[in-house]
């Protein structure tokens, strides 16, 4: 069985180091390039199975190289390193096609765990291309992705919290977050406030198929 392929783009030389070294541990093949251009070239000639791209990048930042390299190919799962922690940007890269996040300082267990369940992402987001479905469902929403969540959210017995239902399936709280508010927006789920003795109440979520 072929390894699966990483391309790593990213300025910074540790940072690359680092990655190469960790996925190399887990068994995966990685190629690099120093910067969104480089990085896009680089796609097309190898057509990787999973792209890291750092978020702030000389010349193209990684906005600007995950729109491209979703114009080039939509079935391509592209995870984010970033320290900026906020929704609205984690927001803004899933609407030009970002798969995940990252974020740093970089963590082994939790890189190869993103890392693991975008591969499995990526997987089923080629095969919906070569089938000729619909890779994604609304504007930044992966089909695969959805399908991830909701299954896991099937499987569940009892309502979770956002943060219990990021560590379930493996995707950064940011990724998460917006696609339960994809499913809010659509009904597909519920919110059930809890509530305790101080503060405002902690949100947990159920599939409302499963209180009918």
């Amino acid at each position: 069985m072929s390894k699966a392929k990483i391309l790593v783009i990213d300025d910074d030389e540790d940072i690359v180091y680092t990655i190469t070294e960790i996925c190399s541990y887990a068994g995966y093949e990685v190629i690099s390039a120093n910067n969104g251009q480089k990085g896009y070239e680089l796609y097309k000639k190898v057509m990787p199975d999973l792209v890291i791209v750092d978020f702030h990048m000389p010349g193209w930042d990684g906005m600007k190289t995950v729109r491209q390299l979703k114009m080039l190919d939509e079935a391509a799962a592209v995870l984010v390193l970033t320290v900026d922690e906020r929704q609205e940007v984690s927001d803004r890269f899933i609407e030009v096609g970002a798969s995940d996040f990252a974020i740093k300082p970089i963590k082994a267990p939790d890189l190869i765990a993103r890392i693991n369940v975008n591969l499995k992402i990526s997987a089923i987001q080629r095969a919906a291309k070569k089938a000729k479905e619909n890779v994604f469902v609304d504007k930044g929403i992966s089909a695969a992705t959805l399908s991830l969540i909701v299954g896991f959210l099937k499987d569940q017995k009892e309502e979770l919290t956002m943060e219990e239902i990021s560590s379930g399936v493996s995707l950064a709280y940011q990724t998460v977050h917006r696609y339960i508010q994809h499913m809010l927006e659509n009904e597909v789920i519920e919110v059930i406030p809890i509530y305790g003795q101080l503060g405002r109440p902690k949100n947990k979520y159920k599939l409302q198929m499963l209180t009918k």
